[in-house]
Parts: C-alpha cells; sequence; structure tokens
C-alpha cells in the first residue's frame, strides 16, 4: 500500500502523510474505510510507531481522517479534497515554472520534461 523512499529528503512522516492523501483522493480509500492500525503500519514499514502516529495526526489535523477511541483511525468525508489537492499540486507547479522561467529554460523545454515524466523516462541528468 505505502512504500517509503529513505532517499528521499522528506521525513518520512511526510512521506506517509503525502502517500496516504494520494490513496484518499485517488478514491483508493474510501470515506469511512478503517485506517491500518499504528502499530500494524509501523510493523509493515519497518519505522517508528510514533513516526505513524505522527503521520495520522498530521492527516487527521488537515481532515483526511478521524479518530474513534477505542477503534481506530477512519477516512472521512473527503468530498472537495481532490479540488484543494489539485490547487496545492498547481501552486507548486506555479513556483517551479516561475524558476524555470527565471533560469532560462523555455516553456517547451518544461513541456518535454512533464511528458517524459508522464511516461517514466524522468531523469536527473539534464
Amino acid at each position: 500500500m505505502i512504500l517509503i523512499d529513505y532517499k528521499d529528503s522528506r521525513p518520512i512522516y511526510e512521506q506517509v502523510v503525502d502517500k496516504f492523501r494520494l490513496l484518499i483522493v485517488n478514491g483508493v480509500l474510501k470515506a469511512e474505510d478503517k485506517m491500518p492500525s499504528v502499530r500494524t503500519l509501523a510493523v509493515e514499514l519497518s519505522i517508528n510507531p510514533n513516526t505513524i502516529q505522527r503521520a495520522y495526526g498530521e492527516l487527521e489535523r488537515r481532515g483526511y481522517i478521524y479518530t474513534v477511541k477505542g477503534r481506530g483511525n477512519f477516512v472521512s468525508d473527503t468530498e472537495g479534497y481532490k479540488d484543494e489537492y489539485r490547487s496545492e499540486i498547481f501552486g507548486r507547479l506555479d513556483e517551479v515554472c516561475d524558476s524555470a522561467f527565471k533560469a532560462g529554460i523555455t516553456a517547451g523545454e518544461l513541456k518535454d520534461r512533464i511528458d517524459k515524466v508522464k511516461e517514466g523516462e524522468s531523469d536527473d541528468k539534464d
């Protein structure tokens, strides 16, 4: 369900948050679905349970999940989160494009890179 990228510079809990947000936004996890227990997920990912607890806390703070005492964590009604997530992605893309243009990268080069990423051919050699 979730894979941790140890080469990623972001903290592990942020990676967990992002992976679950994607699963929720894409409808893999639906409203009222039970989340894996903290202990189960920690063992599955071979990471500290406190890291999972921190990720779940962040997901709850953002409204993606809610906790029922004694029963666990559940996916919230996520209506509208897809639009929010898309807006966030486009905001980050706008910042990257602005930086790219300031660095002399053309719109054509950006489009070519987007096409490569879409096809899974992206490399960091450029």
